[in-house]
């Protein structure tokens, strides 16, 4: 049989090329020998399933514990305690039959008893289960974050109470929660936060020792996966190729198996044609293109209110101001920033993409259809005509798009993705640099041969300077990296009391201080 890159699910070493598990671990082991509960959170498809399974394996494989995997993922998105526990004692039976065939487990009628009480049944039945069990109980409950609110509260609160009693009663040795948040961000919500209130604590699970997380992979890492298919079917990846599943995933497990799956199962199917750098980014467009599971679950994250505090200011270049570490830290467990030195940026360059992508969708679509009056006969980009075609949009569609779309302070850049986007969808090239604090956000379009550079900025308060000299210089700045002779400074006005867009937007010449003639797009 043919490995594979792995794109869904765990990772199977008879069917997947992958890592070895083992070299993720961390502390993990450390704290079950400890018997210590703990959490493992990272985001979507970082390999905590592939990791917790083999963690249960290789401790059973051991013979010093008994070691079962659970997955809640169907007792999730329920709130009802009496539902829920009746779904995860059942998913509990299912694995320790599995895992542990020879432990003797709770007769059906007894657990029927249990539950007439569920706030107290997985107490009751955990405890049946570890006095039968010779060796030290480990558990690991995946997708214990898809529980909500008073279910959550008491599937918590149970092992909370089962470890501070464990002393005088039987329990399992050690628990960990795998899932994409820390129990600390379980409950998120309002109502969820009132619920546990009464425990007098943020979390009805506080005797957690520690929460863990899964890094990405490191460049070796990406090396040795990729070598592992040209070990099998002799098709290689050259050089350049690696450097750019590298340089797009950031060692994002999913995206570097996405990006390698594309190249190898789609682009290149012929085992002798090796993989280039242009087959991984004809990969990478795909994937952004038709939304994979991953991207469509990224998406889902940028409606949380709590991810909207983060992004708005790196979309927008603003420093983080007053935001809270407690949010900083939930996007980065997400998987969706990381840090880079002292600044904050998006995970990767898909996600750069794909965020800004999925926040321009509602004006992309409200705008409806422009006419492509930016190409040439020859199809090549025609700069002044693509500017009179901006103009024109901004006045018709700018006022009304900005007030829809819930990033307020990011709105003018995401109604410019909008028309972007248009000329993108004709046979451009998109790339768009932003982090927090660096008070713009820079676009480059490629357009066959060509490059053309952008720098956006907002003007808010009223007093204020113009931001035109900054943003001159920052545009010449940039220019010189990438060799280029001319490009737009695109300054939208946001402070009150101004005359309407249409009748403010305009565009102008000027210089930059190196003597670059750039047009100044004020909108």
């Amino acid at each position: 049989m043919e490995r594979y890159f792995n794109t869904s699910g765990p990772c199977e070493p008879r069917r997947h090329y992958m890592i070895d598990p083992g070299r993720r671990e961390g502390r993990i082991r450390a704290l079950v020998e400890q018997d210590r509960f703990f959490t493992l959170a990272a985001g979507r498809q970082f390999g905590k399933t592939t990791l917790a399974r083999w963690l249960v394996a290789d401790l059973r494989k051991s013979g010093r514990y008994a070691a079962a995997w659970v997955d809640l993922q169907t007792a999730g998105g329920e709130p009802d305690v009496a539902l829920v526990m009746t779904e995860v004692l059942a998913r509990l039976r299912e694995s320790l039959q599995l895992y542990l065939p020879r432990l003797r487990l709770p007769a059906p009628r007894t657990v029927a008893g249990w539950l007439e009480s569920p706030t107290s049944a997985l107490l009751e039945f955990l405890r049946a289960v570890a006095a039968k069990s010779r060796k030290p109980l480990v558990l690991m409950f995946d997708e214990a974050d898809a529980l909500v609110g008073e279910a959550m509260v008491s599937f918590l609160s149970q092992l909370r109470a089962g470890y501070i009693a464990r002393a005088d009663a039987p329990f399992p040795a050690s628990i960990g929660l795998v899932g994409q948040r820390r129990v600390r961000d379980y409950a998120l919500s309002v109502e969820d936060r009132r619920t546990i209130a009464w425990l007098g604590s943020t979390s009805p699970f506080n005797v957690e020792a520690e929460g863990l997380t899964l890094g990405t992979f490191s460049p070796e890492d990406i090396s040795e996966l990729l070598a592992q298919h040209t070990a099998q079917t002799g098709q290689a990846f050259l050089p350049d190729a690696v450097a750019r599943v590298q340089e797009l995933s950031e060692g994002h497990p999913w995206l570097v198996n996405a990006l390698a799956y594309e190249s190898t199962n789609i682009d290149v199917t012929d085992r002798r044609v090796p993989i280039t750098g242009e087959h991984v980014d004809a990969g990478r467009d795909r994937i952004v293109r038709e939304r994979r599971t991953n991207i469509a679950s990224l998406e889902d994250r940028l409606r949380d209110e709590r991810v909207r505090r983060v992004m708005e200011p790196m979309i927008t270049g603003r420093p983080l101001g007053d935001v809270a570490d407690a949010d900083v830290e939930y996007a980065t467990g997400l998987g969706l920033v990381r840090r880079v030195g002292g600044t904050l940026v998006v995970a990767n360059p898909v996600y750069r993409e794909v965020i800004l992508r999925q926040l321009s969708m509602s004006p992309l679509a409200t705008a409806g259809w422009v006419e492509p009056i930016w190409l040439r006969p020859d199809g090549s980009l025609d700069l002044p005509k693509l500017l009179d075609a901006f103009l024109a949009f901004w006045r018709q569609h700018g006022a009304v798009l900005m007030g829809s779309i819930p990033y307020h302070e990011a709105a003018p850049h995401l109604v410019m993705m909008a028309f972007m986007h248009r000329v993108e969808n004709g046979g451009g090239r998109l790339e768009r640099e932003y982090a927090v604090g660096r008070g713009r956000m820079d676009l480059m379009l490629r357009y066959g041969p060509d490059r053309f550079a952008f720098e956006l900025k907002v003007w808010r308060d009223a007093g204020d300077p113009d931001p035109a000299q900054e943003g001159l210089a920052q545009l010449d700045e940039r220019l010189s990296a990438l060799g280029l002779d001319t490009g737009w400074l695109v300054i939208f006005d946001r402070r009150p009391e101004l005359p309407r867009l249409a009748e403010r937007t305009r565009a102008e010449t000027a210089r930059t201080p190196a003597g670059r003639e750039v047009t100044v797009v004020r909108a």
